[in-house]
């Protein structure tokens, strides 16, 4: 009977310190605002989007230094102009929130964007990674990193043959 309640005790004692807080989920409010922010981005919802962060939001993307959501919201509406779709693929994306040693809460997600350039037609796909903080609901802090070059080159070589295209007319004798 000694035997058996050391053993117990021993037990309990061994689940009691094992008994530490969860930090890893898969599912939870702050995953689902950022999903619904990545949908109101797709559909140009900005008010939406906005919505979803803190005022005093700092938002960065391939960069240190942090953009106001007003001024991220330009950047990403100059950008997308350019293409006559765009938005996230669902099949190979992924997110979960972590609440890290300092008590803060992030939710990571990782996910491709396809986008088709308007003037040319030519499609464009890019791993995003985006990782976002938040406090009470609101997102304070954004970190959002992708390789940005496709993109410009895209641009850079539809501009070079509207400009051709321009010369090309100019050239043209009149009738």
């Amino acid at each position: 009977m000694k035997k058996l309640f050391l053993i117990m005790f021993t037990a309990l004692l061994l689940a009691a310190c094992n008994d530490k807080p969860q930090r890893y989920f898969e599912t939870s409010h702050e995953i689902d605002i950022l999903k619904s922010g990545i949908k109101a981005y797709e559909t140009q919802d900005w008010t939406a989007w906005k919505a979803n962060f803190a005022d005093t939001a700092k938002i960065h993307h391939n960069t240190i230094k942090g953009l106001s959501p007003e001024e991220n919201m330009t950047n990403l509406q100059n950008m997308i102009v350019n293409f006559s779709s765009y938005g996230f693929q669902d099949k190979g994306s992924f997110s979960e929130m972590v609440i890290d040693k300092d008590n803060e809460t992030w939710v990571n997600y990782w996910g491709i964007w396809n986008g088709v350039l308007m003037e040319s037609g030519e499609k464009i796909a890019l791993p995003v990674h985006l990782t976002a903080r938040f406090i009470d609901s609101k997102i304070v802090e954004e970190y959002v990193y992708y390789d940005s070059a496709p993109i410009l080159k895209a641009i850079e070589a539809a501009n070079a043959l509207s400009d051709e295209e321009v010369e090309a007319e100019a050239d043209m004798p009149e009738e």
